[in-house]
């Protein structure tokens, strides 16, 4: 409600001079609604973990709050609105590249007071923008949203590493599957499919441009692996048998003493199993005589279905997509002509074999920013994110 009486504020005070475009009126909803969620997500945080490094792998939570408010206020204010930065003296503390996250909690950032402070003056001057002037072609106004969004979903995660999870969420990780949804293989015949995201809808760099692809015939399974199987694994020996690991995983697995994530143990065992590591999952896959899907596979698989041979009802098809990501084969590589949209440092720099696709979606992930075609990506021996797997297998 109160998203929505700000948002009526702003064009109450526009419409003095502007009558608001409904696409602007409804960029402005969505906006302060994902400032909602990003507010709400922290509200009962106290200062202390707020500044915490709760892992070296993640940022503190209040630098992801400043750097939300200079990614908004550099794209939407500044390059689509042509007003000079607000603080031009954050840009480089808040970039990403610039301020990696290995140092973000040793330098000097803003305190939790002066970040919310931030958010508020840049959505303000946003708002004056957009009101103003519109949101254009639309492109950079829904980048900043879904930006601000999978912020969300990454704050989660270092919630979740420091056990700060509100009892709501934690309930949804640990949902098990419904005892009615689909079981065993979906078998996907051989042939081409168009890969990648369409024109007509927001996507990002990576996901175009849409191409055809061929592919083998092959079978994916209809539900993710659950936390159950994930145990009976641990417990038969799957982090001593050598056979099944790559040479790295098992050399990462060595080095850490890597054994099944206590999330795994402690959860449901009909859920689906999540924090687990690429390394894990290709080691779960080759146990189980199986392997993990290429991204094409999954995408294909995702996006098709198939009459009954009665040819009365469409088959089911996958359960559980978007209750974790899903880990597969394929590297991170740029499709067929890929062009590089609105900034290189968004995919392009993380081409090439280091980073593993992940596919679908969590149960932190925003409806907003769910898609078929979506790309994900990490290390492959990171566990922070909700993410684990879905088997595939030859035909």
């Amino acid at each position: 409600m109160e998203a929505l009486q700000l948002t009526r504020a702003v064009a109450a005070n526009a419409e003095k001079t502007h009558r608001l475009s409904t696409d602007a009126e409804q960029a402005l909803l969505a906006m302060h609604v994902a400032r909602e969620l990003t507010l709400g997500l922290v509200a009962e945080i106290d200062e202390d973990d707020l500044l915490r490094v709760h892992s070296p792998i993640m940022s503190p939570l209040v630098w992801d709050l400043g750097h939300i408010a200079a990614y908004e206020d550099l794209w939407l204010g500044h390059r689509h609105g042509g007003l000079p930065l607000l603080r031009p003296e954050l840009a480089d503390l808040y970039d990403a590249f610039e301020t990696p996250r290995a140092v973000r909690g040793e330098i000097e950032a803003l305190g939790p007071v002066d970040a919310r402070d931030y958010l508020e003056q840049v959505r303000a001057r946003t708002s004056e923008v957009i009101a103003g002037s519109g949101i254009g072609d639309g492109l950079v106004c829904e980048m900043v949203l879904r930006h601000e969004l999978q912020h969300v979903e990454t704050m989660r995660q270092t919630l979740a590493i420091a056990g700060l999870l509100c009892p709501q969420d934690s309930s949804r990780l640990d949902a098990p599957l419904p005892s009615s949804a689909p079981h065993g293989w979906l078998r996907v015949p051989e042939g081409r499919f168009s890969m990648g995201a369409e024109e007509q809808r927001f996507a990002y760099d990576n996901e175009r441009p849409r191409h055809s692809r061929d592919l083998r015939p092959f079978e994916l399974a209809r539900r993710p692996v659950s936390n159950g199987s994930w145990m009976r694994f641990s417990e038969g020996g799957g982090y001593e048998r050598r056979e099944w690991w790559s040479a790295e995983g098992w050399a990462w697995k060595e080095e850490h003493d890597i054994t099944h994530h206590r999330a795994v143990a402690a959860g449901h065992p009909d859920a689906p199993a999540c924090h687990v590591s690429w390394f894990e999952a290709d080691a779960f896959a080759r146990a189980q005589s199986a392997r993990l899907p290429t991204e094409a596979e999954w995408e294909r698989a995702a996006t098709w279905s198939r009459e009954s041979e009665r040819g009365d009802a469409p088959e089911p098809t996958l359960a559980g997509v978007g209750r974790v990501w899903e880990w597969t084969q394929s590297h991170f590589e740029g499709y067929p002509g890929f062009v590089a949209h609105p900034y290189r440092e968004y995919s392009e720099v993380f081409f090439g074999d280091r980073y593993r696709v992940l596919r679908g979606a969590s149960w932190a992930t925003h409806p907003r920013v769910v898609a078929l075609t979506f790309r994900n990506w990490d290390l492959p021996q990171r566990r922070q994110i909700f993410a684990g797997l879905r088997l595939a297998r030859d035909v």
